[in-house]
């Protein structure tokens, strides 16, 4: 009698498809829809920044002679040319004031105009209604208004209340009024934002345990708004800081509103120093790292939870 042989199994192959093994990990067809935005960002952002960042490698035979440092050569020279070295300070003189004003006068704003009141759509649309001019229109206005020969000091003069006409343009508050008035709205729109997802009944708790509105401002409205100040002043901070049109047209632009976009525009346009003028802009950028990762930790040192702003 034969004993029946027994087969072993086939090995079968996994039902399961490439694409669904692909898909339980997360890649699927619908990645290509990434593929236009990566396409724009290394065509847009990557390449330039990367060719920037060569350009500063490459020094010209006259910063060379003069300053040394091999192809270090164009740090070498920004750190010691004095005239644009002290750019740094300048800049930071307008940009941190202006952005320091921006969001501590949007805070009253924005906590007041949360509530329901008559005419409040149409304060508000004044109130951003700068957005819309940018900062040419913006700097011209104020050249109208309060230039030598502008409707404020024409109106001072003929009322006797002044002798000479004020220097409110061409100098450092010229420039100083210009990145308030294009920074403000930016600042009350992003406070507004936080102060609306920010639950009433949280203030209301506080207020049934006798907390007066000061109280209830400082204990329980400002931590849970301090993640969205942080915010709002690293960009408006950006904003001031990359300053160019106020600084030329209603500032001192070889003085005291020498920033430094106006100094790498000096490099690239009247120079023709493309490297200059790119180190001069990579400059710019680790500066605003920096100042942005200060204003993070100061953030996370203040508040740990959850924010309470939509923003």
């Amino acid at each position: 009698m034969s004993t029946p042989t027994i087969t072993a199994p086939k090995a079968t192959a996994s039902t399961a498809s490439l694409r669904h093994r692909l898909a339980e990990r997360g890649i699927d067809r619908s990645l290509l829809m990434l593929v236009p935005a990566l396409v724009f960002a290394l065509a847009l952002f990557v390449y330039p920044f990367s060719y920037g960042i060569g350009l500063t490698f490459q020094p010209t035979a006259a910063t060379q002679e003069q300053f040394g440092g091999g192809v270090f050569s164009n740090y070498v020279a920004f750190f010691e040319d004095k005239f644009v070295f002290d750019s740094i300070w300048l800049t930071m003189r307008l940009a941190l004031p202006a952005a320091l004003f921006n969001v501590l006068a949007s805070i009253p704003v924005a906590f007041k105009l949360r509530h329901r009141f008559r005419g409040k759509k149409a304060l508000t649309t004044l109130l951003v209604l700068p957005i819309t001019l940018g900062t040419v229109l913006t700097a011209q206005g104020l050249l109208i208004f309060a230039g030598r020969q502008g409707w404020l000091n024409r109106f001072l003069l003929q009322t006797g209340l002044i002798d000479e006409p004020l220097t409110l343009v061409n100098n450092y508050l010229g420039v100083m009024l210009s990145l308030v008035i294009s920074g403000f709205p930016f600042a009350f729109l992003l406070i507004s934002s936080y102060l609306s997802g920010i639950d009433p009944s949280i203030e209301a708790a506080a207020k049934t345990m006798g907390a007066d509105w000061k109280q209830r401002f400082r204990r329980v409205i400002l931590p849970l708004l301090a993640p969205g100040l942080a915010t709002t002043f690293i960009l408006t901070f950006v904003l001031a800081f990359s300053v160019f049109p106020s600084a030329r047209l209603v500032g001192d632009a070889m003085g005291s509103t020498r920033v430094m976009a106006l100094m790498a525009y000096r490099a690239f346009g009247e120079q023709t120093d493309y490297a200059m003028a790119s180190t001069i802009a990579m400059m710019m950028g680790v500066i605003e790292l920096a100042v942005v990762a200060i204003v993070l930790m100061w953030r996370s040192f203040l508040y740990k939870g959850s924010t309470g702003g939509k923003g």
